[in-house]
């Protein structure tokens, strides 16, 4: 079963190779959706500063009455923080909100404020700034692994380039039709896991003909063909769920997909 399959990361950390995102899942709902998730079998929780779910997502693995140790929990710094101080605040604050004594993996969840996503300040001085306060979080023992998220070349090049520890994780938007083959052969390169938010892009997935015959072909859902594809890929799958019966089809990817079939999708724009 997927659910119970691991990758390492560099530092020997292992995570399980398919998470339960938590994207607008509001604090109430997601109580029920975490503890959902842990009941069907996920151990991988995804959450952020910025989804304003942290507490709930807390409560949800409290109420499983799992070993702390059997959960791998993620967040994310909000992506306007760009200083030592404030990334510093912001990590214990969500140590304090989720309720845990550590968390498993925390990332910088954009190199630009979302405001100015698309500008061309990569804010360089500021992401570093953001790096250090995870480094040293890291180093106390806080957090046991640091990555990021929506970082292209030159934003992990800049950590790099400074002699800063390597990213473990660089969490992105990837999915059938858009799949960021070069930014993904670069974090390999550098050894560092690329994770898949959206796998399903953003619901888009579902309405797409070329996908459901495949998915007809293989006997198996749209949504299975679209997780199955990036673990295929060697990423790390975020399928958002808070349907009990979602999340148990989302996870019974045990099949292969033909090289035939997973160069056509890589071929889809």
């Amino acid at each position: 079963m997927i659910l119970n399959e691991t990758y390492t990361l560099s530092n020997g950390v292992k995570i399980p190779k398919v998470g339960l995102g938590t994207w607008l899942v509001n604090n109430e709902d997601v109580k029920k959706a975490v503890n959902d998730g842990i009941n069907t079998g996920y151990r991988h929780i995804d959450t952020a500063q910025a989804y304003e779910n942290e507490t709930g997502v807390g409560e949800g693995i409290r109420k499983s009455h799992l070993k702390r140790e059997d959960v791998f929990v993620t967040s994310k710094l909000l992506a306007e923080i760009k200083s030592h101080k404030e990334a510093k605040q912001a990590i214990d604050e969500s140590l304090r909100k989720i309720g845990l004594d550590y968390i498993d993996l925390m990332l910088i969840h954009s190199p630009k404020p979302w405001k100015e996503f698309h500008g061309d300040n990569h804010y360089f001085d500021g992401n570093r700034e953001a790096w250090k306060a995870l480094e040293e979080a890291y180093e106390a023992g806080k957090i046991r692994a640091i990555g990021v998220s929506n970082f292209e070349k030159e934003d992990i090049d800049n950590l790099l380039d400074a002699g800063m520890t390597k990213p473990m994780v660089n969490q992105v938007l990837s999915h059938v039709r858009k799949t960021p083959e070069q930014l993904i052969n670069y974090c390999k390169e550098k050894d560092i896991l690329v994770e898949a938010y959206s796998p399903l892009g953003h619901g888009k997935l579902l309405r797409d003909e070329e996908v459901a015959k495949l998915a007809e072909k293989y006997n198996v859902s749209v949504p299975q063909i679209g997780i199955r594809y990036c673990l295929q890929l060697g990423l790390l799958p975020l399928p958002k769920a808070a349907n009990p019966a979602h999340m148990k089809n989302n996870s019974e990817v045990d099949f292969d997909l033909s090289q035939e079939d997973m160069e056509h999708l890589r071929s889809l724009k």
